[in-house]
């Protein structure tokens, strides 16, 4: 029996009230059409230049202020939102999947994700270490220490709508440093729905300064308008590699720093010894899984000689028989494309396949009766004799490129001859492949997985690519420290003032 669900309008209303999130009437915002029937969610209204001034003036006091609180206080209001997050998880992911159109496992696991940073963040509260430094000079004592940095732009993607921002705020808030968010235009909801979360945690907190955390609505001229500012040191940016040309000139031109998440063209390479079963599962969550449009979603598939027809038949088995449909019904494991220029887009790049001497299966609209504004799709296999120039660019679409390899060396030059570097896999079951594969003359992703998809991380590991995909970090490990400016300090407690290296200079 098919689960009846209220309309994506209607339930976004009923989730928006039960957030606290107030919408304003359709005649005084901006609307916000949802994947699942194309049909208006809701409004919002976008901010205009003095809005958004008012915003970074606020952001800019507010830094005075937090820079001073001690480091284990701020991870306080940090643990207040992880407790926020987890009252609100369930409603928080319904909005993810009726805005982003996300099964709901997985707009439930971008969820737990943030309240995973939050973890992580508070921990690291009590863990900003510096050094200390052996002096050359007798009497001298050197430290290095870390200062916040000051306001953080986050520009955010529409296909992680809140749990990349988390990534980026928690770390920066723990830091000493405020937040203005600059969600997608096509995700606003979620961005307004989040912040009246995290409001809810600065009410209990109580003496956080007004400014700490903002959202900014608006369109490209917005985040534009926060990458030229220069009263922003940092600017976290998640997009295209064509979004990523932008900012980071303009960012680079006002010797800011940016952390750019762009373009991923994600590779697995299938050896002889590889478990099949493993490996195709493996293959069609990390193709399939958010329709395709995940920045670390597989796009190429380099499969030995010897397996590439039996693996490339089951691939494209598994895809005709997976669930499409309402990504609100448990059933359904690939919900709608975002909209209708993400299906132009896969339609042009299976075109593109064919144009170079491909084959393709999969690949047809369906739903189109019933919801004629919504784009649904069967994932698309791509069946190449060799490398070929569609597969260069990334297609943000369940669309997968298959091509034989002869060598392991071979595989690996396969892998990295392409402009992006994201996310990369190997399935293996010979270690020296393995090992091969990361080491430095291996992959050359910022991401390099053995026995695993590419698609997925968790949060305790830096989280970034190279190449075109930007060289940023975020999330775990180290990245804290792109939220703090460094200071080497050295103390001479002594009565003489020696130099350094033997430098002679007696007056």
């Amino acid at each position: 029996m098919t689960q009846s669900f209220p309309t994506p309008a209607a339930h976004a209303r009923d989730l928006l009230d039960k957030l606290g999130v107030p919408t304003p009437p359709a005649e005084a915002g901006q609307p916000v059409r949802g994947p699942i029937d194309g049909e208006v969610l809701a409004h919002v209204l976008h901010d205009d230049a003095r809005m958004i001034e008012a915003k970074v003036s606020a952001a800019c006091r507010a830094f005075l202020a937090w820079r001073i609180v001690p480091a284990p206080r701020r991870g306080e209001l940090v643990r207040l939102f992880g407790e926020e997050l987890r009252a609100a998880k369930a409603e928080l992911a319904a909005l993810v999947t009726l805005e982003a159109g996300k099964i709901a496992s997985e707009a439930a696991g971008e969820v737990q994700e943030m309240i995973d940073i939050c973890d992580f963040a508070v921990g690291l509260s009590r863990q900003l270490h510096g050094l200390t430094i052996a002096s050359e000079r007798p009497g001298h004592a050197m430290r290095e220490t870390w200062h916040p940095l000051g306001p953080v732009a986050v520009i955010s993607a529409f296909n992680f709508p809140v749990a990349v921002w988390a990534w980026n705020a928690c770390l920066a808030l723990v830091c000493g440093d405020p937040v203005i968010w600059k969600p997608s235009e096509k995700t606003p909801l979620t961005a307004l729905a989040t912040h009246a979360i995290l409001r809810r945690a600065l009410a209990r907190f109580g003496d956080a300064p007004e400014g700490l955390a903002c959202v900014v609505q608006g369109g490209r001229d917005a985040g534009e308008r926060l990458t030229r500012d220069p009263r922003i040191p940092l600017v976290s940016a998640t997009g295209s590699t064509r979004m990523g040309r932008a900012v980071a000139p303009l960012v680079a031109e006002r010797f800011g720093r940016s952390i750019l998440e762009l373009g991923g063209n994600n590779a697995m390479i299938v050896t002889p010894s590889a478990d099949l079963s493993l490996a195709l599962r493996a293959i069609v969550f990390s193709a399939a899984g958010t329709a395709g449009q995940r920045c670390t979603s597989l796009r190429r598939l380099i499969v030995h000689e010897s397996l590439v027809d039996t693996l490339a038949d089951a691939v494209e088995t598994a895809f005709q028989r997976l669930p499409v449909g309402d990504p609100r019904a448990p059933e359904t494991l690939l919900g709608p494309l975002i909209d209708k220029a993400a299906h132009d887009a896969f339609v042009e790049a299976m075109n593109a396949v064919r144009a170079e001497g491909g084959t393709v299966s999969g690949g047809e609209r369906l739903l189109a009766d019933e919801r004629p504004d919504a784009y649904y799709v069967r994932p698309a296999l791509a069946r190449l004799p060799t490398p070929a120039p569609c597969m260069q660019s990334e297609t943000f679409a369940p669309l997968l490129h298959v091509v034989p390899y002869t060598s392991f060396d071979t595989a690996l030059s396969i892998q990295n001859d392409v402009p992006q570097g994201l996310s990369s896999c190997v399935m293996t079951n010979d270690v020296r492949e393995a090992e091969t594969f990361l080491s430095a003359a291996g992959s050359d992703c910022g991401i390099a997985n053995v026995n695993i998809g590419p698609s997925g991380a968790e949060i305790g590991g830096a989280f970034g690519g190279e190449k075109e995909t930007g060289g940023g970090r975020e999330s775990g490990s180290d990245s804290w420290k792109q939220y703090m400016r460094r200071q080497t300090a050295t103390v001479n407690y002594s009565g003489a003032l020696p130099l350094a290296q033997g430098v002679r200079f007696d007056l």
